[in-house]
């Protein structure tokens, strides 16, 4: 079983990967290899729209974006974590979720003429069980949530739920103090608990 975390924060060791690496804590505990990828200091560019991916079955844009897509192919599972900025996520992750999704789905399908209907094959994410992780010091985290949910459900992967949302209340005055969340924490055991559970149940 391998979990992988991707922190969009663009501070390395800031709250959002704190709490990540709490969720990454409890799976290794139980037996599962985990990994966590910083998006911060990566050299990534969003997607441009070329369309190029659906005749190379990848995207064709080259920067770090390839290794870490690598890395959520052969995870059965992920943590996908971001701040919240002006009530949505990073704009690291939402480059990395951009051409993740457009290049994941055009490796499993092809275009069809304008006037056909698409019957889609799946994604390279199929089945993958997703879980967000928002992390805010104040508001804003229903609608960064939300974000990261609809990635997930339109990627075909399954979403894990938990006794409350996957937020942390963290940062004021910019400081990284997510321990002190004590309710965050308690959550971010929870989700541990029922991912490995669900991925377990899967097989996995």
């Amino acid at each position: 079983m391998k979990i992988l975390g991707i922190s969009g924060s663009p501070r390395s060791d800031g709250n959002t990967s704190a709490y990540i690496q709490m969720v990454l804590d409890e799976m290794a505990e139980r037996g599962a290899e985990v990994e966590l990828i910083r998006l911060a200091g990566k050299n990534l560019r969003g997607c441009t729209g070329c369309y190029q991916c659906i005749e190379a079955k990848k995207c064709v844009i080259e920067d770090d974006f390839q290794a870490i897509f690598q890395s959520i192919i052969e995870a059965d599972g992920l943590l996908l974590g971001s701040p919240v900025y002006h009530s949505s996520i990073t704009a690291e992750l939402k480059a990395v979720l951009d051409r993740a999704g457009f290049s994941g789905r055009w490796a499993m399908n092809e275009m069809k003429e304008k006037d056909s209907a698409y019957t889609w094959k799946g994604t390279v994410f199929s089945d993958k069980v997703v879980a967000p992780i928002t992390v805010a010091r104040r508001a804003g985290q229903n609608f960064t949530f939300a974000q990261l949910l609809l990635w997930a459900t339109a990627n075909d992967c399954i979403v894990v739920g938990n006794n409350y949302w996957n937020v942390g209340v963290a940062g004021k005055g910019g400081a990284f103090d997510a321990e002190a969340d004590t309710e965050g924490v308690g959550i971010m055991k929870g989700l541990a608990e029922r991912m490995y559970t669900l991925l377990k149940t899967m097989g996995k």
